[in-house]
């Protein structure tokens, strides 16, 4: 996935290259065939051997299988759904036949071939319905309703103030309160479009940079921020507003409630194949922290599962005087 343009048509397709996308097909395709042991038999002795002779033929298939779809992984999620679905079965039908050549020979077993076609249908029928299933219950239109519930939630106060402020700028420092308009129009052009595809870490971290500026135009010393970004590449791809509304909950949940100045620190950088971005802030152990972040992580939560599946991850530590949310995700590539 080198661009950060997805197929919408190939939504449903799973990213065969995905961790835990294999590790689903496995888990199904071995459950399978468990199932089906147990249809001929409940006898332990006799399932086992009966389970052995299935594998014997399945996970030859199903290794080949998995190799092919991930060497045509990209191809495979350029077309449209539907041609996609096509493609799969008619890949799986001849990794089947190529597995079932090579290992029994063409004429061992007369008409095995044609119930192995079957099983293979039916298996891939299986996966692809399954994860059809798993698109829609983590479709990009429920993502959009929760994510649109999470931008309705931008505190009407944070933009009153920052109206506010930028007014008591407009004769003192008149660019200064152009520029702010700016970063406010900016932001919220950003909050309000269609956020569906990944987009390239830097553009989150301006983003980022911009709201932190509004929010210390009132809050000034207050707030104080640390960024280190030095090892962070700049092609990384995330899903969008996974930082902001972060950075949100930092400053309502750290910042605001204390009268001492306080500091968010955002660490982003990549290790081997993985982008790590933590987020430390301010912390009151009698606060409403963990209620008021709880809508926003799992909102971020439910995204990256979306993207990502299982080689993504967000986590949470609370210390004495320090609140830290921790992601993780795969190192995609984008088009800087």
């Amino acid at each position: 996935m080198g661009s950060i343009n997805q197929n919408a048509n190939a939504s449903a397709l799973p990213n065969f290259r995905n961790l835990g996308i294999l590790l689903r097909i496995l888990v199904i395709v071995d459950g399978a065939c468990l199932a089906a042991a147990l249809f001929k038999t409940s006898e332990p002795l006799a399932l086992m051997e009966e389970l052995i002779d299935l594998s014997a033929t399945v996970q030859p298939t199903l290794l080949a299988s998995l190799l092919a779809l991930a060497a045509m992984n990209n191809w495979l999620r350029r077309l449209a759904y539907w041609p996609a679905i096509a493609a799969v079965i008619a890949l799986e039908l001849a990794v089947a036949t190529a597995v079932y050549f090579l290992g029994r020979g063409v004429f061992d077993n007369p008409g095995a071939l044609e119930r192995y076609w079957i099983f293979t249908l039916l298996i891939t029928g299986v996966l692809i319905g399954y994860f059809d299933l798993r698109a829609r219950a983590l479709s990009p239109a429920l993502a959009e309703a929760r994510l649109q519930a999470l931008q309705a939630r931008i505190r009407p106060h944070f933009l009153f103030n920052s109206i506010n402020a930028v007014l008591s700028l407009i004769r003192k420092n008149p660019a200064q309160a152009e520029h702010a308009l700016e970063d406010l129009a900016d932001l919220f052009r950003v909050l309000m479009a269609d956020n569906r595809e990944l987009t390239l870490i830097t553009r989150e971290v301006e983003l980022c940079r911009q709201y932190l500026a509004l929010e210390q135009l009132r809050l000034g010393e207050r707030l104080q921020v640390t960024w280190d970004i030095v090892d962070m590449p700049a092609d990384a791809l995330i899903p969008p507003l996974v930082l902001q509304p972060l950075l949100e909950n930092a400053v309502y949940h750290g910042i605001e409630p204390s009268s001492v100045p306080g500091v968010i620190t955002i660490r982003i950088f990549r290790d081997r194949d993985q982008i790590h971005i933590v987020l430390r802030n301010p912390y009151r152990p009698d606060g409403e922290h963990h209620a008021g972040n709880r809508m926003a992580l799992a909102n971020i939560r439910e995204r990256l599962a979306l993207h990502f599946d299982a080689e993504a991850s967000i986590k949470t530590d609370a210390t004495a005087d320090s609140y830290e949310v921790r992601i993780v995700v795969p190192y995609l590539k984008g088009i800087t």
